[in-house]
């Protein structure tokens, strides 16, 4: 139960816990308990605060759109477990599921009729993905995917994106968006330079840098991943045509167009940003939203490529809980709900009435700041630009943000702890938590 000072803060901010309305004592005790064997206290780094300061949340439990604290305090949430919790927490029905499963097993190492029922969802789902490998990790499948376009092309280099992010494998990690991002990251140690050599960056939204890299590399390149919606720099839409001239180079160059919709997937549209976009990539990496928030994700294709990896072809790729049942379960029984009428409809008019709520708090505030928003992304920007890439990411004020990002916390509103991260609306936030959040955010920008 709160304490007497927690409940008193909650009725002055409209029945939201003021975050540091009071000491948290017992967030900050297990937080520094947890230093001495989690690295860092955390197991992933944004989790950490650095980049925004104060003592990091730690959450005893979850419902719709809040989140408890250990010491008692409610928060309105708008990481949503990082974009996977597209119903909120704790849906019920995806509770029972799970729970259901939970007491038929909780692993089998074997296949499970889950398996192929999602898989088959996913297909009808998503047109390009004719054939599909559940994995673990949306690092996993973005991994296996670079493996497998190598192996299909017989070529060894990527192209990626400045600021995209697509996990944390070797080839992945020079300048990446999400944590290294945050962190101020540009080249992980440890990466061998070998390695590094074999992914080629460009500019996001720049077709030129892609053409010069197909000229420096003729008849060297395997594939481009792309995120098609950018989310790891904070949330970047791609530029008119710049999708289409993706697919156009690829097929002309001989490699394979790759989508990581591991944050797009189910999200921008049931089929993926792929289905708002019109392009038709031949590889996609999913995670998730497939999952209804339990560690899952997967990657699909083309049938003729797809074939390429074991045990039909020589590609190896396996892991113990791939295809895991209470993964299955969950997002089993996530997706129906996706494919109502209006659903995504709603969830997208809300997060609209939000971003014009924010672009109006930054001008009566006179705070200099761009709103970027695609489907149910957003990103506040603290710069005077329009951000169109990382570089222009880059230019925000990201300690600007680190007081912004206090401040709503106080007023019981939690954003993603970084700059450089998309804020996720679901379908459990309502016009009311939309008002609140406004209301918050025209308070906290008159604090700086």
């Amino acid at each position: 139960m709160a304490s007497e000072t927690v409940k008193s803060a909650k009725e002055k901010n409209g029945g939201v816990a003021s975050a540091t309305a009071n000491a948290r004592p017992r967030s900050t005790e297990l937080f520094e308990r947890g230093k001495k064997t989690l690295v860092g206290g955390v197991d992933s780094p944004v989790r950490a605060f650095r980049a925004v300061g104060g003592t990091p949340l730690v959450i005893d439990y979850a419902q719709g759109t809040r989140l408890f604290d250990v010491d008692g305090r409610e928060y309105l949430d708008y990481v949503c477990s990082w974009g996977a919790l597209i119903l909120g927490h704790a849906h019920p029905d995806v509770v029972a599921a799970v729970s259901d499963q939970a007491g038929r097993g909780t692993s089998y190492g074997m296949t499970s009729p889950l398996e192929i029922e999602l898989g088959e969802k996913i297909t009808r789902a998503v047109p390009s993905v004719e054939m599909v490998r559940f994995v673990s990790s949306g690092t996993e499948a973005a991994m296996s995917a670079a493996r497998l376009a190598r192996a299909f092309t017989e070529r060894d280099l990527v192209i990626k994106f400045e600021g995209c992010y697509h996990g944390h494998s070797d080839g992945f990690l020079s300048e990446a968006g999400s944590g290294l991002a945050t962190l101020g990251i540009a080249a992980c140690p440890g990466v061998p330079e070998a390695f590094a050599r074999l992914t080629l960056n460009a500019p996001y939204n720049d077709l030129a840098g892609v053409e010069k890299l197909f000229r420096q590399h003729a008849g060297k390149v395997a594939a481009i991943i792309v995120e098609p919606v950018a989310a790891n720099m904070g949330v970047v839409a791609p530029a008119l045509g710049f999708l289409e001239a993706l697919r156009e180079m690829s097929k002309r160059e001989g490699a394979l167009l790759i989508f990581d919709e591991v944050i797009t997937g189910f999200r921008m549209a049931y089929g993926g940003a792929q289905s708002v976009y019109g392009i038709d990539p031949d590889l996609t990496v999913m995670g998730k939203i497939i999952g209804g928030g339990m560690p899952v994700a997967a990657y699909g294709g083309k049938r003729h490529i797809m074939e390429r990896v074991a045990p039909l072809g020589p590609v190896y790729q396996a892991g113990t809980l791939s295809g895991n049942p209470l993964a299955m379960r969950a997002g089993l029984a996530t997706l129906p709900k996706l494919e109502a009428p209006g659903f995504y409809d709603a969830v997208n008019r809300r997060t609209q009435r939000l971003a014009e709520g924010l672009r109006n708090a930054l001008k009566k505030a006179g705070v200099p700041g761009q709103v970027n928003v695609a489907g149910s992304l957003l990103t506040l920007f603290f710069c005077e630009r329009p951000v169109r890439n990382y570089d222009d990411a880059k230019k925000s004020d990201t300690v600007r943000f680190g007081k912004f990002f206090q401040e709503m916390l106080e007023r019981g509103i939690f954003l993603p702890p970084s700059q450089y991260e998309a804020l996720f609306v679901s379908a459990a936030h309502t016009d009311a938590d939309i008002d609140r959040t406004i209301s918050a955010a025209r308070e906290s920008l008159a604090e700086l």
